[in-house]
């Protein structure tokens, strides 16, 4: 049973990850985010819930001891909290982290410039790549709520496809990230929906 640490637990992709998790695999999830209230209740003895800020190292630590993946799906200061996070990771042993980012931030999306609004998103993503965990980096496109899996990705150094993705087409990426070791491992994937 795949233990999976999720940072960011009531953001909306996360919300359909937890889903997807809960019904298609027997992984044991633990849900971290800064105001456990706003968090649907959820029936299952292989949720627990940790109201925490992810830049509170020593709260972070306690809530990644014994995790097999991370999963980091956040908004805010990502730079501190990529660095916050690493560190936490290298101090509990933990090695897998899938985090998300934004398409763009690698200047690949064509007929598009680099804007300096990705900054936080390439910086922290900077960070990850430079570290010696066994991550991979997610830049999605344009969320849309299809219910529907449909994508394809491309690898860092690639021209980005298409423009838009469903959060469900993600959240299925996440979970075959987090369940199947070794895979796309310390790699950064565009993420879309086929043209």
């Amino acid at each position: 049973m795949t233990k999976v640490l999720i940072l960011g637990a009531n953001g909306s992709i996360a919300r359909v990850a937890i889903e997807l998790f809960l019904k298609e695999r027997d992984a044991q999830l633990t849900l971290y985010l800064r105001n456990s209230r706003r968090l649907k209740k959820i029936a299952s003895n292989r949720v627990r819930v940790i109201e925490g800020d992810v830049l509170e190292i020593e709260t972070l630590k306690e809530a990644m001891m014994g995790q097999d993946v991370v999963y980091a799906n956040l908004a805010g200061n990502l730079e501190q909290m990529a660095k916050t996070i690493v560190e936490a990771m290298n101090a509990t042993g933990v090695k897998r982290l899938i985090w998300i980012s934004s398409m763009g931030i690698y200047d690949e999306v064509p007929g598009q410039r680099y804007s300096s609004i990705l900054d936080s998103y390439r910086n922290s993503a900077g960070i990850i790549e430079v570290s010696d965990l066994d991550f991979t980096i997610l830049r999605p496109g344009w969320f849309t709520n299809k219910d529907e899996i449909d994508y394809e990705t491309t690898q860092k150094g690639e021209p980005f496809k298409g423009h838009d993705v469903s959060r469900k087409s993600v959240a299925d990426l996440i979970v075959k990230l987090a369940e199947t070791p070794g895979l796309e491992i310390r790699k950064s994937l565009g993420v879309n929906k086929p043209e």
